[in-house]
């Protein structure tokens, strides 16, 4: 099992238990538990999408970087490539105003 997929595989089971033991709180604290569940996925999309903007970014980063040196006059343009998965993060922000 890779590095990533225990990653992904604790958040999954993080998130699954974190909504059961919300789910026995009672159905009285209904507010409480909107806003808690709200606050976990607030976190989850910027967390996951600053996550996967890393691992996105470390790959191309090096890609790129092997290819300014072969031809430096191509960075400019190749750098849109890099800027590229950071709107992950955007996204993710944007996520967490809607929610909250």
């Amino acid at each position: 099992m890779t590095k990533y997929n225990k990653i992904v595989l604790a958040s999954l089971a993080f998130a699954l238990v974190s909504t059961g033991l919300a789910a026995e709180a009672g159905a009285a604290n209904n507010d409480g538990l909107y806003q808690g569940l709200r606050a976990v996925g607030a976190g989850l999309a910027l967390g996951l999408g600053a996550i996967g903007t890393g691992i996105a970014q470390a790959r191309i980063g090096s890609s790129l970087v092997g290819a300014v040196a072969e031809d430096p006059s191509k960075a400019g343009s190749l750098l849109l490539y890099f800027l590229l998965p950071e709107t992950l993060v955007i996204f993710g922000f944007l996520a967490l105003f809607i929610l909250n």
